[in-house]
């Protein structure tokens, strides 16, 4: 169950619909796990898997989002960021998986492109792909290279909106958060222009997989429970959605307020963690094929009170994502017979 089903409240700003980055219209998000084994004497396993985020459900590389990156700490594996934040679009599905799979994730979202747009690298340009990654390594068998490009294009095409699943799914399958486990959480925001009457929503979605046991901050501080008590410094991947006109410098802005949220939980942002924010807006398009030498885009005005909320927006939706993929995830056995532990919130009293 989502943290708040626990009695834990973060922030003060009220959730959407389904407390979920698919609160911002027309988001999807899909999922495809692996969690099998891969050989005789459960010495290998398969603990892994891939999660599509779709800015829109339709043709992205013909109608591309304004977006933007920010690295916190680079220790990580990324595709796509450069021209990310060189161009400001975003013109694919987001795609999550584990480090080792990034290159099967790219090929496989290519493939899913090529059949969409016959003109990508023939008549006109190619594509830029978008993959953020984490390592699985202490459940999954990373070197067994599990995931292949077909389950990229499933996890596409298991896109869907509202409700997402949470926790050990998809990318989370394999990861560890403060010595338990981790995955995938998602909370949102409505931001409110009560003079205006405009509302906007902030969503995130959160790949969490870093920190260790005794970093962990309030609400969920000094547990002496069972956990990994020596963990890698880990990373963790940061999606933000929102409706709200942004231009790509605006994004960027908003992104770095993830960073607050993250810290809220613990995190230091480790030597070998990597930390890192994609963000994109729904609510001006960029056609591929325009003909016109101007565009012309309505964004918020940067000293407009809306922008402080929707930067508050940021943090508590992120700080309340992470909580979640804790509360959402299960116990969770991989390879060598690891396991890692949920977190046990019944103990908390």
């Amino acid at each position: 169950m989502k943290i708040r089903f626990r009695g834990l409240k973060i922030g003060h700003l009220d959730t959407g619909k389904n407390n979920c980055i698919t609160d911002v219209d027309g988001v999807k998000i899909g999922h495809v796990t692996l969690d099998y084994q891969l050989d005789d004497d459960g010495e290998d396993y398969a603990c892994t898997g891939v999660t599509a985020i779709l800015p829109h459900g339709r043709n992205l590389f013909k109608e591309k989002v304004i977006a933007a990156s920010y690295v916190i700490n680079g220790f990580g594996k990324t595709t796509g960021l450069i021209q990310v934040n060189e161009l400001g679009v975003i013109e694919s599905p987001i795609m999550l998986t584990n480090t080792f799979a990034v290159p099967a994730v790219t090929e496989g979202t290519l493939q899913y492109m090529f059949e969409q747009n016959s003109e990508i690298g023939d008549t006109t340009g190619t594509i830029n792909i978008v993959v953020g990654e984490c390592n699985d390594s202490h459940l999954n068998s990373i070197r067994k290279l599990s995931v292949r490009p077909c389950h990229a294009i499933e996890a596409i095409n298991n896109a869907e909106c509202g409700p997402a699943e949470e926790g050990a799914v998809g990318a989370g399958k394999g990861m560890v958060c403060f010595g338990y486990k981790g995955g995938i959480g998602t909370s949102s925001r409505k931001i409110t222009d009560e003079v205006n009457d405009v509302d906007y929503t902030v969503g995130v979605l959160t790949l969490t997989n870093f920190g260790k046991k005794e970093e962990i901050r309030t609400p969920l501080e000094n547990r002496k429970e069972p956990g990994l008590s020596e963990t890698t410094d880990g990373s963790i991947i940061m999606v933000l959605a929102t409706d709200a006109p942004l231009s790509e410098r605006q994004l960027l802005r908003v992104a770095k307020r993830c960073g607050i949220g993250l810290g809220r939980t613990g995190s230091h942002f480790s030597h070998g963690s990597g930390d890192i924010v994609i963000a994109f807006s729904t609510a001006n398009k960029v056609s591929h094929f325009s003909g016109g030498v101007t565009e012309s885009r309505t964004q918020l005005r940067d000293s407009h009170i809306v922008m402080n909320q929707i930067f508050a927006g940021a943090a508590e939706a992120t700080e309340e994502a992470i909580l979640n993929s804790l509360s959402q995830a299960v116990t969770t056995t991989g390879r060598k017979g690891h396991i890692v532990h949920s977190f046990p919130f019944a103990k908390m009293d």
